[in-house]
């Protein structure tokens, strides 16, 4: 049994700050015993434009977002899922959304590209998001080894297309971490029921770390971040404003609940998933 943390915050534009308050937030997890924490989409950056993680973005393997990572990793002695940072793309003027995991040694086990981009608008509220014309997709599924199980990555957008999270599956996934910036708006009708979906149907583990509060520019985002078991059941939750989720996860009742309720040996058809 190992204990995870999911961290819940209002990221602004000032990344100093944010960090600061990431920092504070991943402490209280450790004080609970949390071995693997997962922080929320953009905590680094929430700002006015979508242009605003552009000017910001590192190059991949340095930079003052990857450094604060690592010694986040190293100083606690976690496993440390950070969120998304943005990494220089080849296409000019984007970046990726990169999902960087650390293990306590500091080093980056594994690297996920947001897939699946955020071009919506939202008539209730007249938001409008446009994701791609500031972020390259991503084209690989990544699922990876740790101590606390098969841990599979995938970011906000990504939770509303069921064959990603059975391409993970059939890489074994036993866990996924979820970092996100889920709108209020839909938040309120979609976020527990497609994270509880993705549980059911995948009989795996959730983390799934939200940001939670007002933003600077007038968006606000739903919270609610939460931690999932295999079987559509919410371990733990806050709904609202800053802070930590913290739940034990045990992959020996993954295992058994798998035996008891062999879905996924029941399927009929194989996921292909193709490259972007």
């Amino acid at each position: 049994m190992s204990k995870v943390a999911a961290i819940q915050m209002a990221s602004g534009p000032n990344v100093k700050a944010n960090l600061a308050e990431a920092e504070k937030l991943i402490k209280i997890a450790v004080q609970q015993q949390a071995e693997l924490v997962v922080l929320p989409e953009n905590f680094a950056i929430m700002g006015t434009s979508e242009t605003d993680k552009v000017k910001i973005a590192e190059t991949f393997g340095s930079g003052l977002l990857q450094d604060y990572l690592r010694d986040q990793a190293i100083n606690n002695n976690i496993w440390l899922v950070g969120g998304t940072i943005p990494i220089l793309s080849k296409e000019s003027g984007k970046v990726f959304a990169a999902c960087l995991l650390y293990n306590p040694q500091g080093e980056v086990v594994a690297r996920y590209d947001k897939i699946h981009l955020f071009d919506v608008t939202i008539e209730a509220t007249n938001e409008s998001y446009t994701e791609s014309e500031t972020i390259t997709p991503g084209d690989r599924i990544v699922v990876v080894d740790t101590p606390f199980g098969r841990l599979g990555l995938a970011v906000c957008y990504d939770l509303r297309f069921p064959e990603l999270f059975r391409a993970m599956v059939e890489q074994n996934m036993e866990i996924c971490a979820l970092p996100s910036a889920f709108t209020s708006l839909t938040g309120k009708v979609h976020w527990e029921s497609l994270l509880r979906a993705r549980s059911i149907e995948n009989l795996s583990f959730i983390i799934a770390a939200d940001q939670g509060g007002y933003h600077v520019g007038g968006r606000e985002t739903h919270g609610d971040s939460m931690i999932v078991d295999p079987w559509g059941l919410v371990l733990n939750r806050l709904p609202h404003g800053t802070g930590v989720v913290v739940a034990n996860i045990d992959i020996e009742k993954l295992e058994h609940t798998r035996k008891m309720f062999p879905a996924l040996k029941h399927k009929r058809f194989s996921c292909k998933f193709s490259a972007h």
